[in-house]
């Protein structure tokens, strides 16, 4: 019995790759298989999944993750002065939104998910692709979703313990735990999770309109004196400057999750660009007045030294209900993970299904069409890096990988202006913009080696370049270990999924 299902998912599988486009066009293909012995369709095609949907549950809420709570302090330590630290801040949002406008042509040339990995394919070919889906999956997005997830625990336990820091085991167990559900969330429903983030992220715009409006009141109160000396201190150096951004770009990062969507958003062409736009200025500006507020109600000093500075803010302005301050920030950072980790299974999915990972993480569930060994994948590496991981650590080694693929993808732009050029381009971006971007992003990688050079720069390369050791045999020659058979058909049976075609659960 075991064998012929096997075959019967080996047969659908190959159907699928091979007749992918027929299937699109009838509305009525699906092919049937057997799942611990009932008869259950693979996906529908055109029928069943989720309809396309406007870029609200990633808009603003996507860019701007936790790290408006967390990485002020931090920023502060590595610039040296309040002055300073507000040019980066806002250095930051700019390089974003010149970002995320690269990426918005990038978007809807391809509109395929996966984003960095499509494009990688469309310019270099499969084998940078691979290495960008090798570190994201393995490093990138499970680091994102680690940090958020360290960060909602930080705040939870933070509201519970006044008198001293908060133990550290409790916080990773909080964190763990908000893993757990966010998991849970993803796997049982795609429409459940968008429905998620566009809630919690009404609670981040909560959280930031006490933060901005208790700062105005201190601000007519008079208390400006944090501000009236804005550049007094140290000046940081060459490569403290990069590290600087490395900070102040956590806060923004999440400007690209919509092109891991773009196979889910509607019109693409019109709606990718205006999110953007109207976005990342409005995430800019705001974070902006909440560094002007936070300098409003204490000194740099203090910031320096809080563990959470939103709840210290909220201590000093709002009296009793002080307890409003953690409550927004737990539910905001708790929004940016679901959102993490929903464009992580789609980067996850695009690259398995065409060899790139295992196959299995390119199945959907069977009755729920999400992506679920792919979000469970995920999750299981964020948890190893929630108990041996910092927030900090995580922050400068998630930064320093993630910009050398961005710099890539600002390259593959380039690149395809004159391989491309007549490929249909809803939107484009003058060529000055990927070039900015491209030399600000080469800054950001070489300048903390040149300044600081420490192992775990080392360690970064060295796992991209790894990536080749397992791309040559197992994708460039498509060797299969014989087990891996027997486990893909064991998980298929638990965790009740099966092969679908080029993402047709969402059409």
């Amino acid at each position: 019995m075991r064998d012929k299902i096997s075959q019967l998912f080996c047969l659908q599988k190959n159907a699928c790759k091979n007749n992918s486009t027929d299937c699109r066009g009838d509305k009525m293909c699906q092919a049937k298989s057997r799942v611990m012995g009932q008869r259950v369709p693979t996906v529908p095609l055109e029928q069943k999944g989720p309809k396309r949907q406007r870029p609200t549950h990633q808009g603003p809420g996507g860019c701007g993750r936790s790290g408006i709570f967390v990485s002020p302090s931090g920023l502060l330590v590595r610039t040296g002065s309040v002055g300073v630290s507000f040019i980066i801040w806002l250095a930051c949002g700019l390089l974003s939104l010149l970002g995320a406008l690269a990426y918005a042509e990038l978007g809807t040339m391809n509109t395929s998910s996966g984003a960095e990995w499509a494009y990688f394919m469309d310019a270099f070919g499969p084998a940078p692709a691979f290495l960008f889906s090798w570190v994201s999956t393995l490093v990138l997005k499970p680091s994102q979703m680690a940090i958020i997830c360290l960060s909602f625990a930080q705040y939870a336990v933070e509201a519970f313990v006044s008198e001293c820091d908060p133990p550290m085991s409790v916080v990773k167990m909080v964190a763990l735990l908000a893993i757990v559900m966010i998991l849970f969330v993803n796997c049982y429903s795609v429409n459940l999770g968008m429905a998620v983030q566009n809630i919690f992220t009404a609670a981040k715009l909560v959280s930031v309109i006490i933060v901005i409006c208790g700062g105005a009141w201190k601000l007519i109160q008079g208390n400006t004196q944090h501000l009236s000396s804005a550049f007094n201190g140290s000046t940081p150096t060459f490569g403290a400057i990069a590290t600087a951004f490395y900070t102040g770009l956590w806060a923004y990062d999440g400007w690209n999750n919509l092109n891991y969507v773009t196979e889910e958003i509607k019109n693409p062409s019109k709606n990718l660009p205006r999110s953007i736009i109207i976005g990342i200025p409005l995430v800019t500006l705001c974070y902006t007045l909440i560094n002007i507020s936070y300098l409003a109600a204490m000194s740099p000093t203090e910031m320096i030294e809080s563990e959470a500075v939103a709840v210290t803010f909220g201590n000093r302005i709002l009296g009793v209900m002080a307890w409003l301050m953690p409550l927004s920030v737990t539910i905001s950072t708790f929004g940016s993970a679901n959102g993490t980790l929903f464009a992580a299974g789609r980067l996850c999915f695009a690259a398995s299904r065409e060899g790139h990972l295992l196959d299995i993480l390119s199945y959907v569930h069977v009755r729920r069409l999400t992506p679920a060994p792919g979000l469970i994948f995920h999750s299981l590496i964020a948890a190893a890096m929630v108990l041996y991981g910092t927030i900090d650590s995580l922050i400068d080694f998630f930064s320093f990988t993630a910009w050398i693929f961005y710099g890539g993808s600002m390259l593959a732009l380039i690149v395809m202006r004159y391989t491309k050029p007549n490929y249909p381009r809803p939107y484009k971006v003058p060529i000055i913009i990927p070039i900015v971007v491209l030399v600000i992003s080469l800054y950001l990688v070489v300048a903390p080696i040149i300044d600081t050079p420490r192992i775990e720069y080392l360690y970064a390369c060295l796992f991209i370049l790894a990536g080749l050791i397992f791309y040559i045999p197992f994708v460039k020659m498509g060797m299969t270990p014989r087990f891996m058979n027997k486990v893909t058909l064991f998980l298929q049976l638990l965790l009740e999924v099966v092969p679908t075609s080029s993402m047709a659960m969402f059409e």
